[in-house]
């Protein structure tokens, strides 16, 4: 079987080859971190989960770099901390701590290394000085800038014509360019900003910060290598950011032919109520409140449902219907660890370019199998449900756990003794009150010869 992913650089499908088999490096973008994360971002910390699942089953676990990291300085940081009067670092931990409850609750994996941007300023500093050095950055008005036009294949990753490239470039117009899709790589910061000191061969003073794009570039660099096998993203961040990354990387490093990374993956937007869900448009719902109301593995599932490179329309019908899929599987799974390898079917489907959807439809294939007696069918589904991140339970488990609107297990028990009260009595209209009040919030009596048992439906 061929591992291959869609590269959005050279615009198909390609076989993976990594640089070096023995030392492969992966880079997703992570958070800024002035705000809890919405359920949006998360896709793209999933799909890069999956992917490095994938690596370390084909390579080694320990033959794979996986890092992400955190922007905790940037102009939205010092607006909330502004806006909150706290320091910075009260913001930036907030929603640091914020982020990883979230991806720990869609049981995605902790990265191996996750620089953060400040802890970085040094190495940000070196690239940008390399830039200046080889003519691909100026100074004007305490900013230093990229020259866009010093790099002739800035573009080739988004694929736009300069008039699209300057409709997107997210950069205000200044009258301080050389070119008007020139970006920031350090700018100024007053008093009251944080700012670090400039090297004294900068063709500016005073004290300044970073720009968004220099972070990744430098922070790649310093934990990874000046060129890496895979980095991925949200689709929004292949232009600009992950061109201009291209850019500086290229440019200020010796990189040879590499564009950075060997492979650029980009996941699809989660669209809620027809929009892409942003901050800025209001339309987001966090881990936070999402686990609080449903399973982790639900809302795992549903994140799986559709392609990773497609758009994903989000909702609580796709999340009861992820439940609902894992309530028929669990009911089939064995407890314990699984006795058969993953189906090398299973595992085809998701070699094709994270083909998940394809790799559910074949799981609902083992599990109707099981369900008719297959128990090498059974286990198979454990173990690719297991690759996946799912059945961390029990069935048992599984089925009595708690949700956020459903009785608790306490109060379920009280019912079923005051039902059995009502037996005892002959009160056969009281215990079928109490059995059908139960149905009617989820909870499914059974009666066998042994007692009562009971599960969520």
């Amino acid at each position: 079987m061929s591992l291959s992913f869609y590269d959005t650089f050279r615009g198909h499908v390609e076989p993976f080859t990594p640089a070096d088999p023995e030392r492969i490096t992966v880079y997703c973008c992570g958070p800024t971190v002035y705000a809890p994360p919405h359920i949006g971002n998360a896709r793209a910390a999933l799909t890069a989960d999956l992917v490095v699942r994938l690596l370390k089953d084909r390579y080694g676990a320990e033959k794979v770099i996986f890092a992400r990291n955190f922007t905790d300085i940037d102009d939205k940081i010092i607006a909330a901390a502004k806006d909150e009067g706290v320091p910075i670092d009260v913001v930036t931990a907030r929603a640091t701590a914020a982020y990883l409850e979230g991806l720990d609750g869609l049981f995605c994996l902790r990265p191996d290394v996750a620089p953060r941007a400040t802890a970085h300023i040094d190495s940000m500093q070196a690239l940008i000085g390399s830039l200046l050095e080889r003519g691909h950055a100026y100074g004007a008005e305490g900013h230093i800038l990229f020259d866009t036009q010093s790099f002739p294949a800035y573009g080739q990753l988004s694929r736009l014509d300069r008039e699209a490239i300057l409709a997107g470039a997210r950069v205000e117009i200044a009258p301080y360019k050389r070119d008007a899709a020139d970006f920031v790589l350090w700018k100024p910061s007053p008093a009251e900003v944080p700012g670090w000191p400039v090297p004294a061969s900068w063709p500016i003073d005073g004290e300044g910060r970073p720009g968004w794009h220099i972070e990744c570039s430098a922070m790649i660099a310093s934990v990874l290598g000046p060129s890496i096998d895979i980095h991925l993203g949200g689709q929004d961040l292949r232009f600009p950011h992950h061109e201009n990354e291209i850019a500086q990387s290229c440019c200020g490093t010796d990189t040879g032919e590499t564009p950075l990374a060997r492979y650029w993956l980009h996941n699809g937007m989660l669209r809620f109520g027809g929009e892409k869900m942003s901050k800025s448009r209001g339309n987001i719902e966090t881990p936070q409140d999402l686990l609080a109301a449903w399973p982790g593995e639900a809302i795992r599932l549903a994140l799986m449902s559709a392609q990773y490179r497609q758009p994903l329309d989000w909702s609580n019908e796709l999340l009861a219907g992820s439940k609902a899929q894992l309530d028929r599987f669990y009911r089939v799974v064995p407890d314990g660890p699984a006795k058969a390898a993953m189906p090398d079917w299973v595992m085809a489907a998701l070699e094709d370019d994270l083909n998940t959807p394809k790799a559910l439809a074949m799981m609902h294939e083992l599990r109707e199998a099981a369900g008719r007696g297959d128990i090498e069918a059974a286990h198979g589904l454990k173990a690719a449900g297991a690759f996946l991140g799912f059945f961390r339970q029990t069935a048992d488990e599984w089925f009595r756990g708690a949700t956020a609107d459903g009785p608790t297990e306490s109060d379920i028990d009280a019912q079923i003794a005051a039902r059995q009260a009502a037996k005892t009595a002959k009160n056969w209209a009281e215990a079928d009150r109490i059995r059908d009040e139960l149905g009617a919030q989820g909870i499914v009596l059974e009666d066998g010869p042994e007692g009562v048992t009971w599960r969520r439906r």
